[in-house]
């Protein structure tokens, strides 16, 4: 059985960084990862809003961090985690690949983004649709866009638009917002925000960019296409951390019970990134989980 004095689990920007961080503590470090380096990422085609890098696509961002990880000595598995056994000073990480053993372990799962599940989604994200509204905004600046959803994400997501786009669209399936009502007063005040409610999206237009959305109204089962260069989808996050629900504390929605410190409930276990309980999600607090995580991983080794 491989055993190394910390295993991290998801090869994300808060994974890579944390074993950027752990092997320049000297650590002997093996990195977990079910499908491709990056995260979600990966998806983004040009990213802006990363300190001290003006413009890079995501995937030579996440390149980049794979590279420097690996040229610093990391290990990477891929591999699915099935869970995670803990027998006191070490643990043992169950996978599709085999078992694993470590002293300590850095959680960096990340979330999925809930999508719409349409045909054409796949195909048009990074060229109109996107799951980050501060993310991708800026590049539709004064272009008429549409955000789905009726949380407090998605009205967020629709205040900060209608500072930088045309029109915003906020389309939600129900005949009210469930956002707080301080949200929902908010986007009363913006004229350039026109709620489509009691609509569903049922189809994604465009010739190789987005051009379009094409929504059903539920009462009438009218339909109409919005004309919109891009669609924040703004539905939901899904925490990936259902074989973790024994090893340590989640909330009600599902993520790790950890703070700024990186530490869980679990003594030697740690958690970093979108994974964690936190209010902001980017990749600057997604690096910065990665290196907290990795120092405080590193000393409770000693």
């Amino acid at each position: 059985m491989t055993e190394k004095d910390i295993i991290i689990i998801g090869a994300g920007t808060a994974g890579l960084s944390a074993a950027i961080y752990a092997q320049r503590a000297g650590k002997t470090t093996l990195v977990l990862e079910r499908e491709a380096y990056g995260g979600q990422i990966i998806n983004t085609p040009d990213v802006e809003n990363y300190p001290g890098i003006a413009h890079i696509s995501g995937f030579d961002f996440a390149t980049g961090l794979y590279e420097q990880a690996q040229n610093l000595g990391a290990e990477v598995e891929f591999a699915d985690v099935a869970g995670v056994e803990d027998q006191g000073g070490k643990k043992i990480v169950h996978t599709t690949g085999g078992d694993f053993a470590c002293r300590a372990l850095i959680l960096a799962t990340g979330v999925q983004r809930r999508k719409l599940g349409l045909p054409k989604e796949q195909a048009f994200t990074g060229k109109g649709v996107s799951y980050c509204a501060t993310c991708d905004g800026a590049f539709f600046k004064g272009k008429d866009v549409a955000v789905n959803g009726g949380g407090n994400t998605a009205l967020e997501d629709a205040q900060y638009l209608s500072r930088i786009a045309g029109k915003v669209y906020l389309i939600h399936r129900r005949d009210a917002f469930r956002a707080d009502p301080a949200e929902v007063k908010k986007i009363e005040g913006k004229e350039n925000v026109i709620p489509v409610l009691n609509c569903t999206v049922t189809d994604l237009v465009g010739d190789g960019k987005l051009s379009g959305v094409e929504v059903m109204n539920k009462v009438t089962g009218e339909k109409k296409v919005l004309p919109v260069s891009a669609l924040f989808v703004a539905i939901g996050q899904a925490p990936s951390n259902a074989a973790f629900a024994g090893l340590v504390d989640l909330d009600e929605a599902g993520y790790i019970r950890a703070g700024e410190d990186c530490k869980t409930s679990r003594p030697g276990v740690f958690a970093a990134g979108d994974c964690r309980t936190k209010s902001v999600r980017q990749l600057t607090t997604a690096a910065a989980d990665g290196a907290v995580a990795a120092l405080a991983a590193a000393a409770y080794l000693g």
